[in-house]
């Protein structure tokens, strides 16, 4: 596991390595959450075909990257996670060598990956350290990114279990796509709560590909 030693540049980066995000840990993990895994993937990645190498920014144990490994058997994953905790036991699921426990803004890009995938993590950040997450992601884009978080179509902030400045809602795959020429947008949907099989929050995915 390659780990970076703090201190961070953001608040943001403070609060989810710490005690609220080891208690996120519980409360986002569970049978009915893989199941809901799968479906979402076995949709939003419809357009992507064969994947053999997939990276999550911000993975925290690693039920995303646990469906990725059911729905692509012979897939290589990585994960990048700021909680040492959560890294500890997503090195359970896809090998402790396999591990960045380092913030996404600290994470140096050194190869690149059929597909790299960020769900929930986006609206968590600090906002002005976007373009350099966005810039990230592209980097180690091989071929398919894959962005799922809150959508508003201008940047709002959310209060967030009795906290300010911990969540936003912005077109953040339409700021990467205005950013990035290199990409285009292949696909989206929307993942709903009140889906009576498959719940997930109400996130809005675009799978986007680099282009030649």
């Amino acid at each position: 596991m390659s780990t970076t030693t703090p201190p961070f540049s953001t608040e943001q980066e403070a609060f989810w390595a710490g005690a609220f995000g080891s208690e996120y840990i519980e409360r986002n993990t569970g049978a009915q959450l893989l199941a809901s895994n799968l479906h979402f993937f076995s949709t939003a990645l419809r357009a992507a075909g064969s994947l053999t190498s997939a990276i999550e920014f911000g993975a925290n144990v690693g039920m995303n990257l646990r469906a990725l490994q059911l729905l692509y058997p012979a897939i290589q994953l990585r994960g990048i996670e700021i909680n040492p905790e959560a890294a500890r036991q997503l090195g359970n699921v896809i090998g402790s060598d396999r591990v960045h426990d380092v913030s996404i803004y600290g994470y140096e890009v050194k190869e690149t990956f059929d597909l790299v995938l960020i769900k929930g993590v986006l609206i968590h950040l600090e906002p002005t350290m976007l373009p350099l997450a966005y810039d990230k992601l592209v980097a180690a884009t091989g071929r398919w990114l894959l962005v799922a978080e809150y959508y508003n179509p201008s940047p709002v902030a959310i209060p967030y279990r009795g906290h300010v400045n911990r969540l936003f809602k912005r077109d953040f795959a339409g700021e990467i796509l205005e950013r990035h020429s290199s990409l285009r947008l292949a696909d989206y949907g929307f993942a709903y709560r009140r889906d009576p099989a498959f719940p997930l929050d109400d996130i809005t995915w675009f799978l986007l590909e680099k282009k030649g």
